[in-house]
């Protein structure tokens, strides 16, 4: 449940076979060198020509944390939707999450008592508690977004999704329970190696090092971790969060502490071991979201197979004539006004949504059929007035995007931010100019 005890620039390096392709653990706040952000991620080890093909399997995906830029997509896209839902309902937090629901405290308690999930709101009824859990949430979504301490902050981001979600379980939808299970699978995944405030961290850390010759102390690590791991502390004394959870949270913060004695007085095979259990955790996380996205579509495709509306090709018709999902009434009326377009998207849904898993072995037809989904969930955000459903589906959709299209896209956002900056720095050295000075005696 923590960061790391710190960094050290004098960590020991991994094996010869696998030295320069280990990604650092995002999650880590040792200092291990780093490419820039905006640089291409390290590419797993080559195989020799005499190796079997099952050796060089194993090789491939203990080298190196695969899809880099796919998992920072997942992180940024579900910690955004999360963040934006939160400051959207901030005036409504105490009735939705909080003590002035429908879903009373006393109800909430029996149901976790039965099925024992997870919830920090219900350790007290206090509302100061409430507007504190609550600000961990958006504070912990807004700095996962970002990349800052992303070990720490998924653990966070963890934490605040389960504590008010499993607090009124009436109160989400088909988004919801996709970061409900996003936020879980975040933890274990490597997705702090690009675009992240971490990275580009360890990339100026490692560039002082080399030109002063000098370690660069990290302060913040130690901090958090011996912070959070008070909080624990207190947690467990008090005896609020079942022994289950408390299992979980304590083997995170002392996986932090060994992956920093490994690093600080490790002679390069412990911390290698444990680059290896990271990066087996992170490409499995990664298959695993694959699965789950793979599943969501297989069997909401088969469901509406299965459904007469959909069979008969008018399932669109009726939402899109529901005053309560028709934010553009304009809109909706012309689009279910034609029999024409809402046949087409009716079966069109069905075919993308059931053909979709079995496309995954032919890049083109997937790549096709991504795209047509995310336009899906585009146009439910539009129409439909689901926008934080839909932007949760498109960041569960952006697991198969190519690598290729991301680094692309990491270019020119990184060219516009230059041109940005360019722009603005003329500005504040006029405004400087401009300021009255004052003569000093």
């Amino acid at each position: 449940m923590t960061g790391s005890p710190g960094e050290h620039p004098h960590a020991p390096r991994t094996s010869p076979e696998t030295q320069g392709w280990h990604a650092s653990l995002e999650h880590q706040t040792l200092q291990t060198p780093q490419t820039p952000p905006d640089s291409p991620a390290p590419r797993p080890p080559q195989s020799t020509a005499f190796e079997s093909k099952p050796a060089q399997a194993l090789r491939r995906i203990t080298g190196a944390a695969l899809g880099p830029y796919q998992s920072a997509v997942v992180r940024i896209g579900f910690s955004a939707a999360w963040l934006l839902f939160l400051l959207r309902e901030l005036p409504h937090r105490r009735e939705l999450y909080g003590p002035d629901g429908p879903w009373s405290w006393d109800m909430a308690q029996r149901l976790v008592d039965g099925n024992h999930a997870f919830t920090a709101l219900l350790w007290t009824d206090s509302t100061l508690w409430f507007e504190v859990v609550y600000a961990v949430a958006v504070l912990s979504s807004a700095l996962l977004m970002l990349g800052w301490r992303t070990r720490t902050m998924s653990v966070l981001f963890m934490v605040g999704v389960l504590s008010l979600q499993n607090r009124s379980v009436f109160m989400g939808d088909g988004g919801d329970n996709v970061i409900h299970l996003m936020a879980i699978y975040l933890v274990l995944t490597r997705c702090g190696q690009v675009w992240s405030l971490d990275a580009r961290r360890r990339a100026r850390a490692a560039a002082r090092a080399a030109r002063s010759g000098e370690p660069v102390p990290d302060r913040v690590g130690p901090a958090l971790w011996a912070v959070l791991g008070a909080a624990l502390v207190a947690v467990t004394l008090l005896g609020d969060a079942g022994g289950g959870w408390l299992l979980i949270f304590w083997g995170l913060w002392a996986a932090q502490a060994l992956w920093w004695a490994a690093g600080r007085y490790g002679r390069g095979e412990p911390r290698a071991l444990l680059d290896v259990v990271a990066n087996l955790a992170h490409n499995a996380t990664m298959v695993v979201i694959m699965a789950e996205v793979c599943l969501i579509y297989a069997t909401a495709g088969w469901y509406k197979i299965q459904g007469s509306r959909w069979q008969d090709g008018t399932a669109l018709y009726y939402p899109l004539h529901l005053d309560y999902f028709s934010p553009w009434p304009a809109l909706s009326d012309i689009l279910g006004g034609s029999g024409l377009i809402v046949m087409l998207l009716t079966y069109g849904t069905v075919a993308v949504q059931v053909a979709f898993p079995f496309t995954l072995f032919n890049r083109r037809v997937k790549n096709v059929l991504l795209v047509m989904m995310m336009l899906e969930h585009a146009g439910i955000a539009l129409l439909l007035g689901l926008p934080f459903f839909s932007l949760a589906m498109i960041a569960a959709d952006a697991v198969f995007l190519p690598t290729g299209f991301l680094r692309w896209l990491g270019g020119r956002v990184g060219r516009l931010r230059e041109r940005l900056a360019a722009r603005v720095a003329p500005r504040r050295r006029t405004d400087e100019e401009q300021r009255p000075r004052t003569l000093v005696a």
